[in-house]
């Protein structure tokens, strides 16, 4: 969600701060503003919208000086607008925040009391009188900042100037993201780091309780309980910000469709050996797969999705229990966990709070913790140290926020999981686990295949654009990508759509189907064919507009159907992986065709960073 860059050195601030609030709208925003310092004045710029608007807003009123701050908000409390923007000032401090005040109205009442005057409706003010209280009475900036957030209770990553202290950028972290930027005469914050990477390679990470200050010349860190200097050591990044751009497609999300050979095979590089039927799972303490009884997957949205073709692997392979849990569910009961349980934590950005809030309530009962996600050093795999690991799925940088390849690579990663698990508590042969390999090693071609029906889908498209409700039906495996198919229509065409399991249609949701009503039926054959195609003419009988997904060998499945979109015969361990390619092709040309904003949709954001 919301983004946040700093930056202190000698160049001017204002461009650097813009173009690194662009690198990160992919994190979906409503409102932008940045604060500079010229010396000792602050300068204040916000507007709501796009960032279109505050660069409108600067080119009359630019904001001079070499220190800034700036945020793309999105919105938890107060209305999308110009006054609820960040940043947000009171007495020379000036501030922006990620997160959440938990007990921000007793603190506001508090204020209030005391004389302090709000001009916003945003929790994120509160930072900003709290800290300027403590610099009345005489504390430096960093002293202040230690005792606001110890007051606070909830998520944040913070960054503060204040004009008593020009050349200074303050910042705080709790349960939400934030890095330095280290550069040579010059620093920078983040709160990721594409938006930065044109300037430096070199970063911190900083970790839940860092406090501390840049300056052009140095990044202090401390602990923000009890002030002790901190130690973090940078880490280089290697990845190219060229890899964010759109590579001649029209939309990031297309082009990330398309990357999905790529990014399957690097998820499977170096961890398949064919050979002597193992696999290798890299930052896994594979150890820790043997003694295993039980696996909880947890996880949110298209990531949960996974976890549940996840649960079919798992069952299959390592024949071992396996639940799947929404994260923002978990925590708020009283899971049964002991060190025998194997909890699976799926996140693509690795922030999700409510993924990082059941994972560390796990852990903290006990149970061994295992990530799967695509950012390398994130809280969440950062929360795995020292249990049972992190396995990375190396899809590369995912800026469209409806998922596509961060989620056929998790497939992928649950799928290597699984083998591994398997190996490990012995009930997967050699013999079958080599299969399950060359299974996985033909996917990325098997998925460049599906690719080359594109055309098919965008005729399809064209013919369901003023569809007001679309149903989605799957069995077994392909039930998840059911799920998932209506998902993406709905995240970026804002068409109505639902998943359900083929067999429970008679059990309500065939009351919906009429001929207006068109109708996604995966039948890929293998166990429940039958029984699809015993459904699809269900739909057919009430004058639903029936469009099926099959492989390209069932010459049958179009005498049921109105229209079939093919993928190839599969294992049926990576058929869920192609199933999903024709649905996200068929979302995303609907959604373009509609006019939609498909990289950035409506309310949503790509990284759910407060619960």
């Amino acid at each position: 969600m919301c983004g946040i860059v700093g930056y202190v050195g000698p160049q001017a601030a204002e461009p650097i701060l813009v173009e690194g609030l662009g690198r990160l709208e992919y994190r979906g925003y409503d409102s932008a503003g940045i604060a500079t310092l010229d010396g000792p004045t602050a300068h204040v710029r916000r507007a709501a919208g796009k960032l279109a608007k505050l660069r409108a807003r600067l080119a009359a009123e630019p904001c001079p000086g070499s220190v800034g701050i700036g945020h793309t908000r999105w919105a938890t409390h107060g209305r999308p607008s110009e006054h609820n923007a960040h940043p947000h000032s009171s007495d020379g401090v000036t501030v922006v925040h990620n997160g959440i005040i938990e007990n921000h109205r007793e603190l506001r009442d508090e204020l209030k009391r005391g004389g302090r005057v709000f001009t916003s409706e945003t929790d994120t003010e509160i930072f900003a009188h709290l800290i300027a209280l403590e610099r009345a009475q005489g504390r430096d900036l960093l002293t202040a900042i230690r005792n606001a957030t110890a007051r606070v209770r909830g998520a944040y990553a913070l960054a503060v100037v204040d004009e008593r202290t020009p050349g200074t950028v303050g910042f705080a972290k709790l349960a939400s993201p934030l890095v330095v930027g280290l550069g040579e005469g010059e620093n920078f914050l983040a709160s990721d780091v594409p938006a930065v990477l044109a300037h430096t390679r070199r970063f911190v990470f900083l970790e839940d309780g860092d406090c501390g200050v840049i300056t052009g010349a140095q990044a202090r860190i401390v602990d923000t309980a009890t002030g002790a200097a901190v130690t973090r050591a940078p880490k280089s990044i290697t990845w190219s910000a060229v890899a964010a751009e759109k590579g001649g497609h029209k939309h990031f999300m297309h082009k990330e469709i398309h990357e999905q050979p790529r990014a399957i095979t690097d998820t499977l590089r170096g961890r398949i050996m064919q050979d002597d039927g193992k696999v290798a799972l890299d930052g896994v303490d594979e150890a820790q797969l043997a003694g295993v009884e039980r696996v909880l997957i947890t996880a949110c949205g298209t990531s949960w999705h996974a976890g549940l073709v996840g649960k079919y692997f798992v069952e299959k392979l390592a024949r071992v229990p396996c639940e799947v849990e929404l994260a923002s569910e978990l925590r708020y009961r009283e899971p049964v966990i002991t060190p025998s349980t194997l909890v699976v934590a799926i996140s693509q950005s690795g922030e999700t709070a409510d993924t990082l809030a059941a994972l560390k309530e796990c852990r903290r009962l006990g149970g061994r913790v295992l990530s799967v996600c695509n950012v390398v050093d994130s809280a969440i795999a950062r929360a795995c140290e020292g249990s049972a690991g992190t396995l990375y799925t190396r899809a590369g940088p995912e800026i469209g926020v409806a998922s596509t390849k961060a989620f056929t690579t998790q497939l992928v990663a649950l799928h290597l999981l699984a083998i591994g698990l398997g190996q490990a508590r012995g009930t997967l042969a050699a013999n079958d686990a080599q299969g399950e390999m060359q299974a996985l090693a033909r996917l990325p071609l098997e998925v460049e295949r599906c690719l080359q029906h594109e055309a098919d889908t965008v005729k399809l498209a064209h013919q369901h654009t003023g569809a007001k409700d679309m149903l989605y039906l799957g069995r077994g495996p392909t039930f998840p990508i059911a799920l998932e198919g209506a998902l993406k229509l709905k995240e970026i065409s804002y068409i109505h759509a639902e998943g359900y399991a083929a067999g429970e249609m008679k059990h309500g949701p065939i009351a919906l189907i009429d001929e207006h009503m068109p109708v996604i039926v995966l039948a890929l054959r293998g166990p429940g064919y039958e029984k699809v195609l015993s459904n699809l003419e269900e739909v057919r009988a009430r004058g639903g507009r029936v469009i099926a997904v099959g492989t390209e060998d069932d010459a049958e499945l179009a005498q049921h159907a109105e229209a079939v979109l093919r993928i190839p015969a599969a294992h049926p361990h990576t058929a869920p992986a192609l199933a999903v390619i024709p649905l996200q092709l068929f979302a995303y040309h609907v959604a373009d065709l509609r006019g939609t904003d498909v990289d950035q949709p409506r309310n949503l954001a790509k990284s759910v960073t407060v619960e």
